[in-house]
């Protein structure tokens, strides 16, 4: 890919505790060689900053910390170029949402999670480029018609979740399903393709604006 090709570009990332450390180091080093600023953000709960804690899946293997100090509610998604949900177990704890006092928990109230409702509003921009991997689709499944129809490929975890939300699970050798305006990848492995597959998809969008008089879809 050409240097600093995505200079002036700003790259939003969801995360939560237990982010991959070596995938949030590759966003950091690939992103910033390319001239495009990295924002980590997640729901801050009031606080200033939080510290999240990486994800362990070896015996000794040490804790790493990320601090956040951007929460996604208080941000103009229209200012990315393009939005990430982070692998791992993000999805799931971003998808948390407080029931109403006193009512009983729905399925409904699920679409409501701020999380959910943030990433909802960046697919509804077809400007924003979308990237979502290994679990990171979890995200979208309580709102469905999102993934309707959507060729993308996910860890195999999430596999049967995705499908039945409707999306077409796509095998691909290089790990990465590109359908228009979002970025799939399998797993944490295939990040350094993702990345590119984003990148060049950003560029892409640049060199094909929307239309004069076409309408952005609101998602509430």
């Amino acid at each position: 890919m050409a240097t600093r090709m995505l200079e002036g570009k700003k790259i939003a990332i969801l995360v939560e505790t237990e982010f991959i450390p070596e995938e949030i180091a590759a966003y950091q080093q690939h992103f910033s060689q390319l001239g495009a600023t990295v924002h980590f953000m997640s729901r801050l709960w009031g606080y200033e900053s939080l510290c999240f804690v990486s994800d362990v899946d070896a015996v000794g293997k040490s804790l790493q910390y990320l601090d956040v100090n951007i929460d996604f509610q208080n941000v103009d998604i229209n200012d990315y170029a393009a939005v990430i949900v982070a692998a791992g177990y993000t999805s799931v704890r971003l998808r948390y949402f407080e029931p109403p006092q006193g009512c009983p928990i729905s399925p409904e109230q699920a679409r409501t999670a701020p999380a959910v409702k943030f990433f909802a509003q960046a697919i509804a921009n077809p400007k924003i480029v979308k990237g979502a991997i290994c679990h990171g689709l979890w995200l979208l499944t309580p709102r469905p018609e999102l993934l309707q129809g959507r060729k993308v490929i996910c860890h195999e975890v999430i596999l049967a979740d995705i499908t039945n939300a409707g999306a077409i699970y796509v095998p691909s050798a290089s790990g990465i399903v590109v359908d228009g305006d979002l970025v799939t990848g399998r797993s944490t492995h295939d990040v350094d393709a993702f990345i590119e597959a984003i990148s060049q998809l950003i560029i892409q969008q640049d060199a094909e604006p929307v239309q004069k008089g076409e309408l952005i879809a609101t998602i509430s």
